[in-house]
């Protein structure tokens, strides 16, 4: 929760200068730190009649110096004043109440009093009433809460000043002059008069500073749905509202806002552009979002779309991000936004960053993937400052030069830090501290950070966070968006004898229409021939990897002039190429060197030499040109595909045409007798999946599996028998291999052939039409054994990444039929414990094989198993075996929060799981993620130390 102020705090925000009310609040929380002899009492004659004057003429004041208050000052300083102002209307309305109140006696009959009150210095009753009613934290409006909460918020405040009142006179001489059932209703009297007219007074105020200052105003807009509008338009009214746009900034920040501006941009900033349709500019074609909202806690799931269901859904985005921008909270936690691939979370920075750029706010969008990313938070900023401005600035000078401008640092794409293998898991900490530091340098600075809603599982979340989650579009939007995309190429089409895309056929294809990439894609799509109007969804869905093909496809064909299917197929494979050389890099942005040292080493058919093979293909110089000038790349410090699924999508492409390739050959091998030599030439295949486990990006094994989902059944069946052949022999020496000169990263043998195994185990699985028992694919008396040492290399050799992905991927759990154990891949596992760490538990004995079942069956099927029991399960899982999986860090935690836990017992298991140095920074992600609080983790680090 942030920190909202205190009506002391709120003098000490606005100046003050009624000397008997700020001493008396002074003394107060002097006597509340160090106890009342201390506080300097000996002087202080006000009592609560003279309080509740003092206290209702300020609010007069403040309420009639308002304008006064807001301007001449910068946005931050603004933003604190009307939140002390807020303070300010909510204590007088409660003393101005209170001095109409009917009560059994006066205000001044309970300052006429003795100076010891029932054993009890009167000075110090009267300063724990001054600390209750004036130190206490107060309500304050925020942009995610509707009002009627935070006026309830207000009554509930009112309720704890009636109490402390009740309990000040109840210790007061004028409490034995009440009559007995005075002295019953008195309570009740003060619990139930002055808040309720409090409440009204409250009301009353709280107009009046709506009125004269819009920050609330839109705060009240954000319970109200708004007309459609396009391109955040209505944010830069709203903060026409509160300031004028800045004129006169000085050449550097000028550059900045400039920068900043898109809006007269393509709606997708590519490559080379269709020629035979209009993309709608940033400006007319980015719709408002639709959001949900929530504050995250240590219990939160944000990762799961179930959990969002449940939180409050805005119905005016844009009144909520410039009630956010203007509050407390902006500068003190940093927002995060949430959403799926192609839901619109670049272009909503893209777009908030112009609509700032005119505005009391200097926007810095920084693309987490062209910076450094185990940078710190202000080393990143500093990178994307000197990419807009050509020259390296600090941080520091650019705000500076601001004038008082609040930074608003719009952070892009913290999912490629967690993927890219920067373990930024607490990157969000990282941040708030940030904002903690320039604050208290006196250059607060709000901060908004966009993730992809799938990888919030890996974020730390700081307390109290604020996040919100971008909606797929409603029926209506894609209407909008549609008839925005009509008005600009129905002429265009017209000629080609085409019609834009309507609604009704774009909706017939489901969620395809409800993401605004895809929606874009779609279209693209049937502005080639109206092939999305023809498309019968209900014969067969159009699937992502369908969509992404036909495109590519369809654009190649066009810029080639109508190029047969093997051209093609060699220009996907060249992007596809430029794709893989990324994952192996582990980033989302390449450079023109990298691209002409990769791209024909795979492309130019295998050869040592790829320059000296073939003189009449193009010069080794023009390969990265020809790549990147294609529709689906754009510039970012180097190059980037237009949206990351691309690149997924295009190494899942090349995989599988390795294997149809591969397939290919045996088939046209036949029967001869070097078939069988045939069948094993894989150097294309192992070039292509053996740099990086491909279950790294979660994204390309849903490609792989939709893309052999559109291979035949037969080619299926002997893919599998061929991919099994290949892992059977993945780990055995090789001969010479064509394609040698791909090496994106240099790694190990050792690294290299886990990953080409476990991909092989992977392709074998998406390929299969059912689950794949291990005793079939490595078949003979030792299959557990040689299905253990494979995951022993893959969990020693992908790194965490791989490894990870691995885990989620590649469902495997180990079943007991007749005797003999045997692990089942790809199967439904009831558990939901099922993943190749359980299968690496086949290397251990079969006793603690027999105990990793039971802990699973207890964690997934809910069978009841003694609190003893699995603490003594866990001990010898931990100590003997040195077990780690997923199950054992979820009842690990399941254990932790149970009622009367034994923690003392628990404590030395969480020590063995977090002894490995290598692993500690995982492990205690896992078990933060299953409950166990860190503040105990951090104690049992410290006791080892």
């Amino acid at each position: 929760m942030i920190e909202t102020p205190s009506y002391a705090d709120a003098l000490r925000i606005l100046g003050c200068k009624d000397g008997r009310l700020a001493k008396v609040i002074g003394f107060a929380a002097a006597a509340e730190r160090s106890g009342w002899p201390l506080a300097g009492a000996g002087q202080l004659v006000m009592g609560v009649a003279d309080m509740r004057a003092s206290v209702v003429r300020y609010g007069e004041d403040v309420l009639g110096r308002l304008p006064e208050l807001r301007g001449g000052v910068d946005r931050h300083t603004r933003t604190q004043r009307l939140a002390a102002a807020h303070a300010v209307i909510v204590v007088s309305a409660y003393f101005e109440a209170l001095g109409e109140a009917k009560l059994p006696f006066t205000l001044e009959q309970l300052d006429r009093t003795e100076k010891i009150a029932r054993g009890v210095p009167t000075p110090e009753r009267f300063a724990r009433l001054m600390a209750a009613l004036m130190l206490e934290r107060l309500p304050t409006p925020e942009p995610h809460i509707p009002f009627g909460e935070t006026r309830q918020a207000v009554e509930r405040a009112y309720a704890r000043m009636s109490e402390a009142l009740a309990g000040y006179a109840a210790g007061l001489p004028v409490w034995d002059e009440l009559s007995h059932d005075d002295q019953i209703l008195l309570p009740r009297m003060l619990a139930e008069g002055p808040p309720a007219h409090a409440l009204r007074l409250y009301d009353e105020n709280y107009r009046s500073l709506a009125l004269d200052s819009h920050e609330f105003g839109v705060r009240s807009l954000v319970t109200e749905r708004p007309q459609p509008s396009t391109a955040l338009s209505r944010v830069a009214w709203l903060l026409a509202e509160l300031a004028p746009p800045r004129v006169g900034d000085r050449p550097m920040v000028h550059l900045a806002r400039m920068a900043a501006n898109l809006l007269d941009q393509p709606l997708l900033l590519a490559g080379k552009l269709p020629e035979d349709v209009y993309l709608p500019l940033l400006g007319e074609g980015y719709l408002t979002p639709r959001c949900r909202v929530a504050e995250l806690t240590r219990d939160a799931s944000p990762a799961l779309d179930g959990w969002w269901e449940d939180q409050r859904l805005l119905p005016d985005t844009e009144a909520f991000l410039v009630g956010h921008l203007t509050s407390l909270r902006a500068t003190l936690a940093p927002l995060l936004v949430l959403g799926d691939p192609g839901s619109g979370k670049t272009k909503l920075t893209e777009v908030l960053a112009a609509r700032l750029a005119r505005s009391e706010f200097l926007p810095i969008r920084v693309d987490l993937q062209g910076v450094a990313p185990r940078a710190d938070v202000t080393e990143q900023i500093e990178q994307a400052i000197a990419a807009v401005l050509g020259e390296e600035v600090s941080y520091g000078d650019l705000v500076e030069a601001a004038g008082g401008a609040q930074p608003v640092i719009l952070l892009d794409g913290l999912d490629e830090l967690l993927l890219g293998g920067a373990g930024r898991y607490d990157y969000l900490a990282r941040v708030e501290e940030f904002q903690r530091r320039e604050a208290g340098l006196g250059r607060p600075a709000a901060v908004i950070v966009t993730s992809r809603t799938v990888v919030a599982e890996r974020i730390r979340f700081p307390d109290g966070l604020l996040a919100l989650r971008l909606l797929p579009f409603e029926d209506d939007q894609v209407r909008q968006w549609l008839e925005i995309w009509d008005q600009a190429n129905r002429a265009l089409l017209a000629r080609r004898d085409l019609t834009p895309l309507p609604a009704e056929a774009a909706l017939a294809h489901g969620e395809m229409a409800r993401q605004p990439l895809l929606l874009l894609l779609l279209a693209l799509y049937d502005a080639g021939g109206n092939a999305a109007q023809q498309d019968d969804p209900r014969r067969r869905p159009l699937k992502r990897s369908r969509l992404y093909e036909v495109l590519l496809r369809d654009f190649t064909e066009r810029e080639t002039g109508g190029a047969g299917r093997v051209v093609i197929d060699q220009e996907l494979v060249l992007l596809g190429a430029a794709a893989l050389s990324m994952l192996a890099r582990g980033r989302q942005v390449i450079t023109d060197e990298a691209l002409e040292r990769d791209l024909p080493a795979l492309c130019h058919g295998g050869e040592d030499d790829p320059a000296d093979a073939d003189p009449d293909r193009a010069a080794p110089a023009g390969w990265a040109r020809r790549a990147t000038e294609r529709f689906f790349f754009v510039r970012r410090g180097g190059h980037a595909f237009l949206h990351s699924t691309f690149g997924d999508f295009l190494v899942a492409w090349l995989a599988v045409y390795a294997l149809r390739d591969l397939d290919r050959r045996r088939s046209l091998a036949g029967d001869e007798p070097l078939a069988l030599v045939q069948s094993v030439d894989d150097d294309l295949l192992y070039a292509v999946i053996s740099h990086s486990c491909l279950a790294e990006r979660g994204p390309i094994v849903g490609f792989v599996i939709d893309l052999l989902d559109d291979v035949p059944p037969e080619i299926r069946a002997r893919c599998v028998e061929q991919l099994s052949g290949l892992l059977r022999r993945s780990l055995h020496e090789c001969g010479r291999r064509h394609f040698t000169g791909f090496r994106p990263v240099r790694h190990s043998l050792a690294r290299r052939l886990a990953a080409y195994s476990a991909n092989l185990a992977l392709l074998v699985v998406a390929a299969a039409d059912g689950p794949v028992r291990v005793s079939e694919l490595l078949p003979g008396p030792d299959a557990p054994e040689r299905w253990s040492s494979f995951t022993h290399l893959w969990k020693g050799q992908l790194g965490e990444e791989g490894w990870n992905g691995l885990v989620t991927a590649l469902s495997a759990r180990r079943v007991v039929e007749n005797g003999e154990e045997d692990v089942v891949l790809g199967a439904d596992d009831p558990t939901g414990m099922g993943d190749a760490v359980v299968a690496v538990a086949t290397g251990y004995g079969p006793r603690h094989r027999r105990l990793l079942d039971l802990l699973l069956r207890a964690l997934g099927e809910g069978r009841p198993l003694p609190y003893r029991d699995r603490v003594g399960i866990l001990e010898e899982l931990l100590r003997t075996a040195a077990v780690r999986s997923p199950a054992v860090h979820q009842a690990l935690g399941a254990l932790w929060a149970e009622g009367g836990a034994d923690h003392a017992r628990l404590r030395p298991l969480l020590r063995a799981v977090l002894a490995d140095p290598r692993e500690r920074r995982a492990a205690w992600e896992l078990l933060v993620k299953a409950g166990i609080p860190e503040t105990a983790l951090w104690e049992i680090q410290q006791d080892d130390v």
